[in-house]
């Protein structure tokens, strides 16, 4: 049974920092790519970050780029998200996804392409 957990999520004032830790089992971690996702009140479900099965490749929104990166530890089946300069509108819950690739350097941007998600953590960034 795929289970994704994450952590890290809490109240932080606006310009602070939060590192999300999703943890990973029942499935090939080396082989998923990896993707953090925001839902927002009242807000579509937005891409957030993903990295390759390898770690080799990421890819950020352009609304966090700069501020916002990714990572992985394949040996803990730990995908991260480190959180930097945090706005108000970085409000959301924020689920982690993975989804199984053919090869490891490969990373998914859309939420359709992945197969198992996180029950989320909330992110509420304070002005």
């Amino acid at each position: 049974q795929v289970q994704l957990v994450e952590s890290g999520g809490g109240l932080v004032q606006a310009g602070g920092s939060l590192r999300l830790s999703c943890a990973a089992s029942g499935l090939t971690f080396s082989k998923c790519s990896m993707g953090w996702f925001r839902q927002a009140p009242g807000k579509e479900r937005e891409f957030v970050a993903a990295i390759s099965g390898n770690g080799g490749r990421t890819y950020l929104a352009d609304s966090v780029k700069g501020r916002f990166t990714i990572a992985r530890d394949n040996a803990e089946n730990t995908v991260y998200l480190q959180m930097n300069s945090l706005k108000p509108e970085d409000t959301a819950v924020y689920s982690c996804a993975a989804g199984p690739t053919y090869y490891s350097s490969t990373y998914y941007r859309t939420g359709d392409e992945y197969s198992y998600w996180g029950q989320g953590t909330q992110v509420t960034v304070s002005s």
